[in-house]
């Protein structure tokens, strides 16, 4: 059976660094969203004078977000289409409440939950000093606009979404990343999806 995996949470918690340690066990495409899109809506922003690493912008959010989004989405249906696991990074908040939204994209790769088994992962920090550390230590350029306006994400740390998929509660885990990423935590996690 193959994996489509979604991990998910707000900037800092460690979804990414998550994602990999658990792709070097299980192979898979490994789909960030911020790599699919992110050089292509900095044009965009930057071509409209906006802070290019501002995605809370009014116009990223109209123009961008769901072309960044959908773009990451079509890969992810070809890779499963020719049968790859998926490991899919990125909030995915508005395609988390869409009920329709998975089985769109199962349908549209040719595929049933039958043949794949998704699973979400939720990533969050217990630590709001720890996530905003995390954030600075990775150094990104895109990171600069989240730091000078923190008060709209620590409110966040905690933030767990609104999952309206039909997969069974068991495909969904909430992963509290605070402290040591270990080796211990990640078996856990592979289990998950393995199981």
């Amino acid at each position: 059976m193959q994996r489509l995996v979604f991990f998910v949470g707000v900037a800092g918690t460690g979804k990414t660094t998550v994602a990999e340690r658990i792709a070097e066990e299980i192979p898979c495409a490994f789909l960030d969203r911020d790599t699919v899109g992110g050089r292509f809506v900095e044009h965009f922003l930057e071509q409209q004078g906006l802070d290019k690493d501002d995605r809370d912008s009014q116009f990223y959010k109209d123009n961008l977000r769901d072309l960044e989004y959908d773009t990451t989405k079509d890969i992810c249906i070809e890779n499963l289409r020719v049968g790859q696991n998926v490991f899919m990074i990125s909030p995915f908040t508005a395609e988390l409440k869409n009920k329709d939204w998975i089985d769109q994209v199962l349908t549209a790769a040719g595929k049933t939950k039958q043949q794949v088994d998704v699973k979400v992962i939720v990533v969050t920090l217990q630590d709001i000093k720890q996530q905003r550390e995390r954030i600075e230590e990775r150094g990104t350029v895109r990171d600069t606009w989240k730091l000078n306006n923190w008060t709209n994400y620590e409110s966040r740390v905690n933030f767990i979404p609104t999952i309206n998929w039909a997969i069974p509660d068991d495909h969904i885990h909430i992963f509290d990343n605070s402290g040591e990423l270990t080796v211990a935590k990640i078996d856990q996690l592979i289990r998950f999806v393995e199981a």
